[in-house]
């Protein structure tokens, strides 16, 4: 059912209506909220065991973050379409007054239930930060100029995993864990008074059409999709009954959502999107890209710590060479991309690189150095860092202003979805591949005089992170008598070399990742990057009617229309 209302349109360049004065404040504000969003996970993560000591509920920890992940995953393509049709500063605005009372009610929470369901709306507000922010970035510059400011504010998430956990560590120790959620506050003020006093509100007015059939199947089957993937191989076996339900009601729903946004006067998602070859391209691109990096951030903790016997305190410690790189290469990627005007040979590179940075860690082993370990996580995210923010600046040079906010949130929808089926895919790789290596790698002598029911219950790489788990399997140990050192030795030797072949197991499926992104990049058609907002529908339509690219398709009727009469005048 869609709803026809009265609504402010997007004006073409939000620049024309900002002073120089106030621009910086606009940037102030869109900074600080994208920090809101970018500072969260890595704080919450730290303080998580305190919590966990506080509050009980252990077998809920997941849903601590999983509540926070849906929220936020599904309501970016909505915020992205109505930012669209009601200006942005509402949206932006809201999205952060959302995420703050979440934030006020998780640190009054007493028991996990309230902190899961708390989560749940700071998740609803922390879908329109990244999003919104990218498109109020594409109201202001064109894209010429936007490269450079997107990779600047990209970084900011390299920046947020290294300082993060140090500080949500230092919070939780000095302040308690509320804090991690109260700190919030402050940051969040200055950025709603910040946006609401610099950035100017829309007022022309047309009618518009509210899709709440799309948007509500869109919800009902990416919800199970996701909760699928994160509870596969963990919380339930691929082929049980709750996943593939879960699964046959996620494909089930977002058909339906397929044929309704065909229908649709204006859809959350356009299947039109898809008809633009850029969009298409950077679409995949970045679903991949996602699996590989997260698949990388998931698991690299766990090789430093099990492999090669490293003490962390936390992942963002672990990480900090990978950020380094990343932020490096994003601010760089855009510096370049922005003086250049050009983007496909600037990916391919990046996905090249990345892919080199998976080889190597796929080459690590149980004597690996930490030299060699940082040199690797460096190579890593110098790769991954330029694709992160280009292929936002690539969309949104492809389409018309007045569809900056749905191209920007569907890719960041398409990149969130690639995390997520990333990290479970990636998980369920390294699982089989170390079941496999340690009866291969476990002596003989061991397998004989383990029971079976013993040997299956420490058949577990969990134990070379925790220190009581390895005292309790060296007292098992001690019935062996004499040889009780040797053999224990022996075991732990085992575990440490299946954990090894499994994780870099992993890193070659997400070098896999990265090269198919590098081949659907060889798809990618390049437009010059716009010097000006004000030519966008002329150049895109021109080129876009002289090259026959779109999948063999005509041009999207809707932008073609938007561009006639620029075409017509410059004809004439």
């Amino acid at each position: 059912m869609e709803q026809t209302l009265s609504a402010p349109d997007t004006p073409l360049s939000l620049r024309a209506s900002v002073s120089q004065k106030r621009l910086a404040f606009v940037l102030v504000g869109v900074v600080l909220g994208m920090l809101l969003s970018a500072l969260d996970g890595t704080i919450v993560g730290t303080a998580m065991p305190t919590i966990i000591a506080d509050l009980g509920g252990l077998a809920h920890y997941s849903w601590v973050f999983t509540a926070y992940l849906l929220a936020s995953t599904v309501t970016v393509p909505i915020y992205g379409k109505l930012s669209d049709i009601y200006g942005r500063r509402i949206f932006f605005v809201g999205g952060m007054v959302l995420f703050l009372i979440g934030s006020a009610l998780s640190g009054l929470s007493r028991d996990m239930t309230q902190l899961i369901v708390f989560r749940g709306i700071q998740g609803i507000g922390a879908g329109a930060l990244m999003p919104i922010a990218m498109a109020i970035i594409g109201d202001l510059f064109p894209p010429a100029q936007r490269a450079k400011w997107q990779g600047a504010l990209t970084a900011i998430f390299g920046l947020a995993t290294i300082v993060g956990p140090t500080l949500g560590g230092l919070i939780t120790d000095n302040w308690g864990w509320p804090w991690v959620f109260y700190v919030n506050m402050p940051l969040g003020v200055v950025a709603i008074l910040t946006t609401l006093l610099a950035m100017p509100g829309q007022s022309k007015r047309r009618a518009h059409t509210i899709d709440y059939a799309g948007t509500a199947t869109m919800v009902a089957g990416t919800v199970p999709l996701l909760l699928a993937f994160s509870f596969a191989g963990s919380e339930y076996a691929w082929g049980s009954a709750q996943i593939i339900g879960l699964l046959i009601v996620a494909v089930v729903m977002l058909s339906i959502f397929s044929f309704i946004e065909t229908r649709a006067s204006e859809p959350i998602i356009s299947p039109a999107l898809f008809k633009n070859r850029v969009f298409t391209v950077s679409m995949i691109a970045t679903f991949l890209t996602s699996v590989g990096m997260y698949g990388a951030i998931s698991y690299l903790p766990l090789f430093v710590q099990g492999v090669m016997g490293n003490s962390a305190t936390n992942a963002g410690a672990v990480l900090t060479p990978m950020m380094i790189g990343f932020i490096i290469s994003s601010i760089i990627g855009g510096q370049i991309l922005g003086h250049t005007g050009h983007y496909k040979a600037l990916a391919l590179g990046g996905f090249i690189v990345g892919a080199f940075g998976m080889f190597l860690f796929s080459r690590m082993g149980v004597a690996t150095t930490n030299g060699t370990l940082v040199r690797n996580m460096l190579v890593t995210g110098l790769g991954i860092g330029i694709s992160m923010s280009l292929f936002t600046i690539v969309v949104q040079n492809a389409f018309p202003a007045r569809q900056l906010g749905e191209v920007t949130a569907g890719l960041t929808f398409f990149r969130s979805i690639g995390g997520t089926i990333g990290v479970a895919l990636l998980g369920s790789v390294m699982t089989n591949r170390f079941q496999s290596a340690f009866g291969a790698n476990l002596p003989e002598e061991l397998r004989q005089r383990l029971p079976a029911d013993q040997l299956t219950a420490l058949r577990n790489p969990q134990v070379l992170l925790s220190p009581a788990a390895t005292a309790r399997i060296h007292e098992t140990f001690a019935a062996f008598g004499q040889q009780s050192d040797t053999l224990f030795n022996q075991f732990m030797l085992a575990i440490r070399q299946s954990l090894s072949a499994a994780v870099t197991t992993l890193f070659a499926a997400a070098m896999l990742a990265m090269i198919l992104a590098f081949i659907a990049c060889l798809f990618l058609r390049e437009i010059p990057l716009r010097k000006s907002n004000a030519d966008h529908a002329t150049s895109v339509t021109a080129e876009a009617i002289a090259s026959a690219d779109a999948w063999i398709t005509p041009p999207d009727p809707q932008i073609a229309a938007t561009a006639a009469e620029p075409i017509e005048a410059v004809r004439r």
